[in-house]
């Protein structure tokens, strides 16, 4: 899917304190999250993400390289909406963005 365009602007950060901050003020529509990133792994930023009141609303889904049954019930607890397993498939990917967010340019409510 390289050079392909979607019709999603993406915002990224380098670790989980500049993710926390860019989604506090940003209010994105969406995040994906790593669990392993510098600064406070994306479990713990979840929690954080979840617990905020202007920031709770936004579906968090994990895109990892850990398997499922490690950190499963963690991921559960920290009120992430999904999860995707790495390597992934771009297609599924921009699945899971549609399915959450809808096609670019669709009115949502």
């Amino acid at each position: 899917m390289a050079g392909v365009e979607v019709g999603q602007r993406v915002l990224a950060t380098g670790n989980g304190v500049e993710g926390l901050r860019v989604a506090r003020e940003e209010r994105p529509d969406l995040i994906l999250m790593d669990i392993s990133v510098p600064g406070i792994d994306g479990i713990r930023a979840t929690e954080q993400l979840k617990q905020d009141a202007g920031t709770k609303a936004i579906p968090v889904v994990i895109v990892s390289a850990l398997p499922y049954g490690s950190v499963g019930r963690r991921v559960l607890d920290a009120g992430c909406d999904g999860w995707i397993s790495k390597p992934c498939d771009p297609r599924r990917l921009l699945e899971e963005v549609q399915r959450r967010v809808g096609e670019p340019g669709a009115l949502r409510h």
